[in-house]
């Protein structure tokens, strides 16, 4: 797979004009944009239009509802040309299904362009602690590992998780359930209000099929340039990665 179809910016800015400066700056150099909540929630369907036309679109709202509502908001997103979605995994198997069904249902319609949808495990925030205190008394992976297993059993098309559960969903999981990874760092970078974290060599060399960044390049000096070094990244830990 070219890098390039690996990288996935996050255009995690207050704005729609912000989002569109950034994804014209690196339009030549990536072909995926993240539009999250803080966007859609700022400028809703009118980014998707917008981001479209600059890239392919990941709409990562993290759906996490009753099964009939998740699923008439899949059906919403692949109405949009949304290439991939998020539902919380942990809202539990009728929920999944229901996205399923509802991504299904449209590309009967727009068979060329079907939306794949991703099952939340954890997000890269929460570690042990933060597992404690809601009641989860298991480690990290051990969730992360039974969450995705949730969402393949349901028939989503991947999952959303820390990098660092990534080498053992893929070795549960198989080669072709969608591992994307947010919590992407460059090597000694701080790692935010993210808790599990890996740069994007180690990341792909464990079996990560797409990287979602949003600081490291949106905030950067030049975002290009960032972009391009993380594209290098990918890049060499594909060429190491045994045949």
């Amino acid at each position: 797979m070219n890098p390039r179809d690996r990288l996935i910016v996050a255009l995690d800015v207050p704005t729609l004009p912000e989002a569109e400066v950034l994804a014209d700056r690196l339009a030549g150099t990536v072909r995926w944009f993240k539009i999250g909540s803080q966007l859609f929630t700022a400028a809703g369907p009118a980014a998707v239009a917008s981001i479209a036309r600059r890239g392919r679109v990941f709409l990562d709202t993290k759906l996490h509802d009753i099964p009939s509502v998740v699923g008439a908001a899949v059906g919403a997103a692949a109405r949009h040309g949304i290439a991939l979605c998020t539902v919380h995994a942990s809202g539990g198997s009728a929920m999944m299904r229901a996205a399923r069904d509802a991504a299904d249902a449209a590309s009967r319609l727009s068979p060329a362009a079907r939306l794949r949808v991703l099952g939340v495990t954890l997000l890269t925030s929460m570690n042990p602690a933060t597992l404690k205190e809601i009641g989860i008394a298991d480690e990290p992976e051990t969730v992360a590992g039974r969450l995705a297993g949730l969402a393949q059993a349901a028939g989503l098309d991947g999952a959303v998780t820390s990098p660092l559960e990534v080498r053992a969903l893929r070795a549960a999981r198989g080669p072709a359930f969608l591992l994307v990874c947010p919590g992407i760092r460059p090597a000694g970078a701080p790692g935010d209000d993210q808790q599990r974290v890996l740069t994007a060599r180690g990341a792909v060399a464990a079996g990560a099929d797409l990287l979602v960044v949003g600081r490291p390049i949106a905030g950067a000096a030049d975002p290009v340039r960032a972009a391009e070094e993380m594209l290098r990244e990918i890049a060499d830990a594909a060429d190491r990665a045994p045949a």
